[in-house]
C-alpha cells in the first residue's frame, strides 16, 4: 500500500507542479457545488490517476480539483467512494492518504445523511462532533506502516473541537440552522428499517449515513485535523417513517448546499 500511495502521489505532483494544497475537502452526495467557489488551477479525473479508485455513482463526478478557495490552496474530491460500491476500506481511504502526502494540513468532509434526532429536520445541517462506526471493517486492519501512523491511534477527539466551535459561530452569525451531533456510519446501500432507525437512536446516534467514518479514522491515523458536516436529507423517525427516493435526497441536498458551502468557505478562511 505504501508503494501505491507514493506512486500515485508522485504522478499527481508531476501534473500539478509546485502547487501544494493546504486543505483537503471530500464532497458528499449531491454536495459538489462547493467546487464552483474554487478558483480552479488543475483538474484530474480519477480514471486518469494511476492506482486511484473510480467513483461508480452517476451523481459523483470523480475529479480531483486543485485551486484557491478563501485564500487557501485546496484539493477537493468531487465524488467520494463508498463500501457499498464494492471497494474495501483501504481503497475508500486511499485518497485521504494521498492528499496527506500532497501536503494537506486539515481535512474537511461533507455528507448527506438521515436525521435520527427528532429535534432535527430534513434540510438542517449537523456538524459531526463524534461518530459510531458500524461499518463491517476498519481501514486500519492489516499491516501498519509506521511512516503513515501508529498501530493504535487515539480517537478521543476525531473531530477537532476548535473547528467545531468556529463553524457553529459562523452558522450563528448567518442565522443558519446548524446542530452538532453523533454520526452513525453503516454500510448501506439500503436505507434503514423502522427498527434499525430506533436502534441507532437508542445507541446515541443523531444522524446516519454510509460514509465518513473510514476517512476520519485514516485522517486521525495520519495526524490530520478533521472537520465534518452533514446535510440532513431525510428523516428516520420510526413513528412517522415514510418512503424516500434518491431523487428526493438529492433535491434536499441541493437546497441546503448553499448554507453548507458558506460555512465551509468561511471556516477555510479562518484556518
Amino acid at each position: 500500500m505504501l508503494e501505491n500511495i507514493q506512486r500515485t502521489t508522485a504522478y499527481i505532483k508531476s501534473r500539478i507542479g509546485d502547487f501544494e494544497p493546504e486543505v483537503g475537502i471530500i464532497l458528499g452526495t449531491g454536495l459538489g457545488g462547493l467546487v464552483r467557489e474554487i478558483e480552479v488551477e488543475k483538474q484530474l479525473l480519477y480514471a486518469n490517476i494511476p492506482g486511484f479508485p473510480i467513483s461508480t455513482l452517476e451523481f459523483h463526478s470523480g475529479k480531483l480539483i486543485f485551486g484557491q478557495l478563501a485564500g487557501k490552496r485546496v484539493v477537493a474530491m468531487q465524488g467520494r467512494l463508498h463500501y457499498y460500491e464494492g471497494y474495501d476500506m483501504q481503497q475508500i481511504t486511499f485518497p485521504v492518504r494521498v492528499m496527506k502526502m500532497l501536503g494537506i494540513q486539515t481535512l474537511l468532509v461533507s455528507n448527506a445523511s438521515g436525521a435520527l434526532n427528532p429535534s432535527f429536520q430534513k434540510g438542517d445541517l449537523m456538524i459531526i462532533e463524534d461518530h459510531i462506526n458500524l461499518q463491517p471493517s476498519n481501514p486500519l486492519v492489516g499491516t501498519n506502516y509506521d511512516e503513515l501512523g501508529p498501530r493504535f491511534p487515539d480517537m478521543s477527539e476525531p473531530y477537532r473541537l476548535n473547528l467545531i466551535s468556529k463553524a457553529l459561530d459562523i452558522a450563528s452569525e448567518h442565522n443558519i440552522t446548524c446542530h452538532k451531533g453523533v454520526y452513525v456510519a453503516v454500510s448501506g446501500p439500503n436505507l434503514e428499517t423502522r427498527a434499525e432507525y430506533k436502534y441507532l437512536r437508542i445507541i446515541g446516534g443523531d444522524a446516519v449515513g454510509m460514509s465518513t467514518a473510514p476517512e476520519v479514522i485514516v485522517a486521525n491515523h495520519m495526524g490530520l485535523p478533521v472537520f465534518a458536516i452533514s446535510v440532513l436529507t431525510d428523516e428516520g423517525f420510526p413513528e412517522t417513517l415514510k418512503p424516500v427516493s434518491v431523487e428526493e435526497i438529492l433535491e434536499v441536498a441541493r437546497q441546503a448546499e448553499p448554507n453548507m458551502t458558506l460555512i465551509l468557505k468561511e471556516l477555510i478562511a479562518q484556518l
